[in-house]
């Protein structure tokens, strides 16, 4: 089992920045030079959308929306992943989770493809 643990979400102005952290513990291993890991969000109503990944190659893939604006990192010595989010939108809000776990290695923005969520953390960006 692994666990996640989102943090740094918040309200924020447009134009804005914010930095969010996803902690992984448990069952971490991986014999490929990163662990897939990826960041979606979801607002009610809609489906739960790819925003940022890093994958078993440590590249980072982006949702076109974000592109530019996010940047995704991973450090495997802390089993974290991070999301800095700068030239904020108000359509960027949205409860924000990460993911671990593939299922398979190609296609990291899809959430169906991984086994383990964390709880969440909301981000509003207000115009």
């Amino acid at each position: 089992q692994v666990q996640l643990v989102e943090s740094g979400g918040g309200s924020v102005q447009a134009g804005g920045s914010l930095r969010l952290t996803c902690a992984a513990s448990g069952a971490i291993s991986s014999t490929y030079s990163c662990y897939g890991m990826g960041w979606f969000r979801q607002v009610p109503g809609k489906e739960r959308e790819g925003v940022a990944a890093i994958d078993t190659d440590c590249m980072p893939r982006y949702a076109d929306s974000v592109k530019g604006r996010f940047t995704v990192s991973q450090d495997n010595a802390k089993n974290t992943l991070v999301l800095q989010m700068s030239s904020l939108k108000p359509e960027d809000t949205a409860m924000y989770y990460c993911a671990s776990g593939l299922r398979r290695l190609w296609g990291v923005l899809d959430s169906h493809i991984y086994h383990y969520w964390g709880q969440g953390t909301q981000v509003t960006v207000s115009s």
